[in-house]
């Protein structure tokens, strides 16, 4: 008979970045570029201004800046709010936060401003225990307070929380609090040279339910070798 004593496997808490590892914004932001490639340029400045900014400078700001960088027309940035409630779930993403909720808390922490943030959030069908924006938490990912925010307000510590990152640039902000990451590389992104290693990179979310099934086996395995 198994020990209903014995705790559960699952984190108290995933984490999850919103607009690249649950929602294919690609899409959206190719079509308001106008071509993948003029999209794929203007995103990768973007990434390159939220992930370097520290404390929180407006989102909208932000994203005309890279719209600059990339040699887009002044109209773009607008063409992408307007097409902002057409974000969609990436597949798999659906099913795999059905199958983690009925085992633990979920959360946002996504680089955007509250408007957009709670909007895009909203367009998954979950009932998120916490949604944490850049806006909110006073400053950009991966600098730690995004993170911290949403594990205070989860009432979880990082030892016993999972996040599943879109970008590489999370995983330098995931390693100094402690979060075990899960790398949805969906697109195929290069690593960020001098990020640390996820404890998975896939380019689906399909492992994700059996990873957070094992997490806590898997967090005592690795405490049991660290003692030997």
């Amino acid at each position: 008979m198994a020990d209903l004593a014995l705790p559960s496997s699952y984190p108290k808490a995933v984490l999850f970045d919103l607009l690249t590892a649950l929602l294919d914004s690609w899409s959206v932001w190719n079509r308001a570029a106008g071509s993948e490639a003029m999209g794929r340029a203007w995103r990768a400045a973007y990434l390159r201004l939220t992930y370097g900014c520290g404390d929180y400078v407006a989102y909208e700001t932000l994203v005309e800046q890279a719209a600059v960088e990339a040699g887009l027309p002044a109209s773009a940035p607008a063409a992408l709010e307007a097409a902002w409630l057409e974000l969609a779930p990436w597949s798999g993403a659906q099913a795999s936060l059905g199958a983690l909720r009925p085992h633990c808390k979920l959360a946002v922490v996504t680089n955007s401003s509250e408007r957009l943030g709670r909007l895009a959030a909203a367009l998954l069908p979950v009932d998120w225990d916490v949604v944490v924006t850049a806006e909110r938490a006073g400053a950009y990912k991966p600098d730690s307070r995004p993170y911290r925010l949403a594990l205070a307000e989860l009432g979880v510590d990082a030892a016993d929380a999972g996040f599943v990152a879109g970008s590489g640039y999370d995983l330098f902000g995931t390693a100094r609090c402690g979060l075990r990451t899960y790398w949805h590389n969906r697109v195929g992104l290069a690593p960020v040279p001098g990020a640390p290693a996820p404890e998975i990179e896939s380019p689906t979310l399909a492992a994700l339910p059996a990873w957070a099934a094992r997490f806590g086996a898997t967090s005592e395995q690795a405490r049991s070798g660290a003692q030997q």
